[in-house]
């Protein structure tokens, strides 16, 4: 059924729906990586929080896929290339990380504005839940690289900052 008539959305907007269900994906797959790096160097506290995000960016994914689906869209299975698998230093995944996630909250910013402009109040409403749910992420990873500047970034500082990190996906409520 490749009908526009079908469609709720319009097709510059389907084609950013992509574009961010590529993005999701993306974070997913770096989140995996720094979660190898982190098991390969002892941190499996911080292995085990990186897990955790990786799914949970999987499943942002898939709530864009399915919305897509859902509004007789054509949603794309995104092409994952170029992830980074070596990292120079623990705190470096951390600051990768934080960069990850503005970059993301900006990508969905700029998808808001576009819905404004186009008049899809119905997206615009879809998007609400993770324009919400970035100011989450963003401050989890900050917290998570506060941690080195309280604690510290030597070798026995790495072991107290790895338990730490547990706590902070532990203190967040469950996704619905």
């Amino acid at each position: 059924m490749n009908d526009r008539r079908w469609k709720s959305l319009d097709e510059s907007t389907e084609k950013r729906l992509n574009e961010q269900i590529k993005i999701e994906a993306v974070s997913a797959a770096h989140y995996l990586a720094m979660a190898s790096w982190c098991d390969q160097n002892g941190y499996a506290y911080s292995a085990k929080y990186l897990l955790d995000q990786a799914e949970e960016e999987r499943q942002h994914m898939m709530k864009f896929f399915t919305y897509v689906l859902e509004v007789g869209g054509a949603a794309k299975s995104p092409d994952i290339q170029g992830i980074r698998h070596d990292y120079g230093s623990f705190k470096e995944i951390f600051e990768v990380m934080l960069d990850q996630e503005i970059s993301v909250s900006q990508s969905i910013n700029e998808l808001v504005d576009h819905c404004n402009k186009v008049k899809d109040h119905t997206t615009q409403s879809f998007l609400r839940w993770f324009v919400d749910e970035q100011r989450e992420e963003e401050a989890n990873a900050r917290r998570a690289l506060e941690l080195f500047h309280v604690i510290g970034n030597d070798g026995p500082s790495h072991y107290l900052i790895d338990q730490e990190i547990a706590k902070i996906r532990a203190t967040q409520p469950k996704e619905k």
